[in-house]
């Protein structure tokens, strides 16, 4: 059975529907499993699919009950059983500060920090592996588990089920919407864990690394190219990231366009996706997105960026300076002739856009470019700790100008797909070349000067200025 089948049938069993949301609850609660498994999301999603199914909330919840249950007995048990052997198994070898925080988080709160653990992210799979490890007494642990579980399901499952319920009887979805948006939350939740797992193997220290890295001295033109990448200030590490992404984008880009254009016609899920932003359209929204739309084009990218290109001028951060302003007249360059070539129609456009084509969407490029270069540049002056929460600004950044583009009306959904795919191409090419040059290290921003000075003239163009 295809997936595609597969999903189909999930969202309209309820017995598939109750034995998903058990087995997620499982793996979300075992050691090991747990720190790599997007449990929430899982559970979120699975639970609305019931909800807008009307399955029976009672069994809903009993089933995330004895996942969570088993998941947790079975770490127990596994802690009981090695003890301290279980500091040499993956990933504890590489993470043995993931024991050390369970251990304190234990020694801190004991009992209760079996409930207490539930619903603290880093430290929840790994509780109740350290409780067997520290010989907590079994009963009581199986106690606490219960108790534990009985609040941690209907916490998880709840909010997703009402709002599957909610979205059940008010919204009248189109024929087929839920194969697809089925379809499309496993392709969201695959490449997630993708991206989660490549992350943590492109990095100086990985196996993959140091795979590539012999094998780039032993042959000549994979060291020449590796020699070009590196950068002697950055311990001569080479962005593998960058690279895997630039290679994985610009294929995905260029099938996605030859897909998204080569039926002369906007694909199903287009139809569709305008269909669903049709049925949720308020006045409100519509306002939003013309606010997005003016602060995501030509005259409001240059509004947010002017103070800090200025500012990195009078730094001499000539290589910064350089990269950005070469992205950016690329990403011009890009759209324009994309547009041109490909002379897809919008779905509606407005006066101004009537002689404009919609792909790629230069809104979802420009956001993607602009939030990338700018969430790199922040990562780098940030531990390796908080590096993430940069790039969660920009994919929530870049969400909502996509999004604003469907509210308006103006563009396909593939418009967005196609334009977030060209902006992160653009994205990578221009990381690695500013990796492997000879540049000063942008430091010492001040942050709330620049950002209110971006603030001031991106609200002057909104106010004053044209659509463009």
């Amino acid at each position: 059975m295809s997936p595609v089948d597969w999903i189909t049938q999930l969202s309209h069993s309820p017995l598939l529907l109750i034995l998903a949301v058990a087995v997620t609850a499982f793996a979300e609660s075992l050691a090991l499993v747990g720190l790599l498994v997007p449990g929430v999301i899982m559970l979120t999603a699975a639970a609305s699919l019931a909800g807008h199914d009307q399955v029976s909330i009672t069994a809903l919840l009993i089933s995330g009950f004895i996942g969570a249950v088993l998941g947790d007995g079975i770490s127990y048990w596994l802690g009981h059983r090695y003890r301290e052997r279980i500091v040499q198994w993956w990933p504890f070898t590489r993470h043995p500060e993931l024991i050390e925080r369970g251990r304190a988080f234990f020694e801190r709160y004991g009992s209760l920090s079996i409930i207490f653990g539930r619903f603290v992210g880093p430290v929840r799979p790994v509780i109740p592996l350290v409780a067997g490890m520290m010989a907590m007494p079994w009963r009581r642990f199986m106690l606490v588990n219960a108790l534990s579980a009985a609040a941690w399901s209907p916490a998880y499952l709840l909010p997703g089920y009402f709002l599957g319920r909610s979205w059940q009887e008010h919204f009248d979805l189109p024929m087929h919407s839920e194969h697809w948006l089925s379809v499309l939350l496993l392709i969201v939740i695959v490449a997630g864990l993708l991206f989660s797992w490549l992350r943590r193997r492109l990095d100086r220290d990985s196996r993959f690394y140091r795979l590539l890295l012999r094998q780039a001295r032993r042959h000549q033109p994979l060291r020449w190219l590796w020699l070009r990448l590196r950068h002697d200030h950055l311990h001569g590490e080479v962005p593998l990231a960058s690279v895997a992404m630039l290679l994985t984008t610009a294929i995905g880009f260029v099938t996605w366009t030859l897909l998204a254009t080569g039926l002369q016609q906007p694909l199903l899920m287009d139809v569709q996706v305008q269909s669903i932003f049709q049925l949720v359209q308020h006045p409100w929204l519509t306002r939003l997105a013309v606010i997005c739309a003016r602060i995501g084009d030509a005259y409001g990218t240059l509004a947010l960026l002017l103070p800090w290109l200025l500012w990195l001028l009078a730094g001499r951060y000539r290589a910064a300076l350089f990269h950005w302003l070469v992205g950016l007249g690329l990403l011009s360059i890009g759209n324009t002739l994309l547009k041109q070539l490909i002379g897809r129609t919008r779905p509606d456009a407005p006066e101004y856009l009537a002689h404009s084509f919609s792909y790629p969407s230069a809104h979802a490029s420009t956001a993607v470019l602009v939030a990338g270069l700018a969430s790199a540049f922040w990562a780098e002056s940030l531990s390796l700790k908080r590096r993430h929460w940069p790039y969660l600004l920009a994919v929530l950044w870049v969400t909502v100008i996509g999004m604003s583009r469907l509210v308006f009306g103006v563009h396909w959904s593939s418009d967005i797909i196609g334009g977030i795919l060209f902006g992160l191409t653009l994205c990578a090419g221009l990381r690695i070349s500013y990796h492997a040059s000879t540049h000063k290290v942008v430091t010492g921003a001040p942050w709330l000067m620049l950002g209110m000075a971006s603030l001031v003239l991106v609200g002057a163009r909104i106010l004053w200025l044209p659509p463009f």
